[in-house]
């Protein structure tokens, strides 16, 4: 009895007995336990409990503690704790979308800072110094002499007065703190969703995988920004320092795919979710994955591969200030197409070339003509795309896209053609180049509302 003496002492003095139960899938035995009675940093263990004492027990610890463990409940959180997470939660879409919209904003300001010839202004990468902007005059004078060492200031802006300077200084500022926001954005959040087991692991990894495409496109912002800083641009006869347009098609690539990756990642969250909640229609799932329709995903998919394409050639005419030259359409010049010797000019060729082929990315006339000719297809071909997709059986969401896409590229024609008429004023090419991107997100709806959705 020596238990039941110690045992009522320790009641007696409010301390609390500590059972270890055992349980099995499908019933919780009570084999053997051992009461230990905690006091300060002090524990006495007594002796264990044989079967036939048991009962009599358990009605003394019914009576004394009010707490009890419920064998159903211990089995049910073992297996929660140990179920994979099958659909990533809601408001990590939300999320998703939300720095998509800042991503869109940077792409603009991005556009911004370059018709603003503001991009050299901030010689120097500075992650964390970097976000404080000069204060007092002195700082200003300071951060002033620095530009004036680089051949932007030297060839081009020898009048430019301070308050000139602040201006575009504020511009390139701007780009880069909207750019550290995002990357925080990203980053803070991802992880306490991650920590919390809101994402599946798919979901994780692709989050993981923009944030390192964020990464990466800070490195090309910086890799972008030296090429106009080179001295070497002092000894070419006739430079312009400005960046080079293959690095800045890059960074614009680069912006463009992880804008592409976030909402396409945010709108299978909300899918699958309105899977899981019974919120899609048998209905629905056998409209789109009809047979009929799979032509015409295909051609969607091509239309936004031609698209970007498009896009980036456009990148190309940004970084060789291509859309100064022939302000007139559908001619160029005395014809649609320039003459031969402008097009395919010996001038762009390089000792060890095979051929004229630098014409395509160096020569500002063809450049601008390929772009013309690439967005003159665009919209033929999806144009045709809509007018085929009349003739399909297709489901309410899939014509909204489609409808949406072509207005996005009535738009997109008019603004370009608008912007190259009027010499490329600032508005028109910087919604010139939200319309691109306006483009391309209305036809990531229409691809991933064609997207096949598999029966369970």
């Amino acid at each position: 009895m020596q238990f039941i003496r110690t045992g009522s002492r320790a009641l007696s003095r409010g301390l609390r007995p500590v059972i270890s139960i055992r349980t099995t899938p499908h019933v919780t035995h009570l084999r053997s336990f051992t009461a230990s009675y905690r006091l300060g940093a002090a524990t006495r263990l007594v002796a264990p409990v044989n079967k036939s004492q048991i009962a009599g027990y358990k009605t003394l610890f019914a009576k004394r503690f009010s707490s009890t463990v419920s064998a159903t409940n211990v089995a049910a959180a073992t297996q929660a704790t140990a179920v994979e997470v099958k659909v990533t939660k809601p408001i990590v879409a939300y999320w998703l979308y939300f720095n998509a919209g800042l991503i869109f904003t940077i792409v603009v300001v991005g556009g911004l800072t370059r018709l603003t010839e503001s991009g050299l202004s901030i010689t120097e990468w500075n992650v964390i110094s970097g976000m404080k902007p000069p204060r007092s005059q002195k700082d200003w004078e300071e951060e002033f002499e620095k530009y004036k060492q680089f051949p932007e200031y030297k060839l081009l802006n020898r009048h430019m007065t301070i308050d000139e300077f602040k201006n575009i200084f504020y511009w390139e500022w701007s780009h880069r703190m909207l750019g550290r926001f995002i990357g925080t954005a990203f980053i803070l959040p991802g992880l306490y969703f991650a920590s919390r087991g809101y994402m599946t692991k798919k979901v994780a990894k692709q989050c993981f995988g923009i944030t390192a495409m964020l990464g990466f496109q800070g490195f090309m912002g910086w890799y972008m920004v030296k090429s106009g800083l080179s001295q070497a641009l002092m000894k070419e006869p006739g430079a312009v320092p400005r960046v080079s347009q293959y690095r800045l098609t890059a960074h614009l690539a680069t912006a463009f795919v992880i804008y592409g990756s976030t909402i396409m990642v945010a709108a299978d969250i909300i899918r699958q979710h309105r899977l899981a909640n019974g919120r899609i229609t048998k209905d629905l799932i056998r409209a789109i994955n009809n047979p009929a329709l799979n032509r015409f995903r295909t051609a969607a998919l091509f239309m936004l591969h031609f698209i970007f394409a498009t896009a980036m050639t456009g990148g190309l005419v940004a970084g060789l200030d291509a859309g100064l030259i022939y302000n007139e359409w559908p001619m160029m010049g005395e014809g649609i197409v320039p003459p031969k010797n402008e097009l395919w000019s010996n001038h762009f060729v390089k000792p060890g070339d095979n051929g004229k082929w630098r014409n395509l990315l160096e020569n500002p006339t063809t450049v601008q003509f390929d772009h013309r000719t690439m967005a003159e297809t665009t919209a033929v071909l999806a144009t045709g795309l809509y007018l085929y997709s009349r003739r399909l059986p297709l489901p309410r969401n899939v014509k909204v896209a489609s409808n949406a896409m072509m207005a996005a590229v009535a738009a997109q024609v008019t603004l370009g053609i608008c912007t190259l008429i009027y010499m490329v004023p600032i508005e028109l090419a910087a919604l010139h180049q939200a319309g691109a991107l306006t483009l391309l997100t209305a036809n990531f709806w229409l691809v991933h509302t064609l997207r096949k959705i598999p029966v369970v």
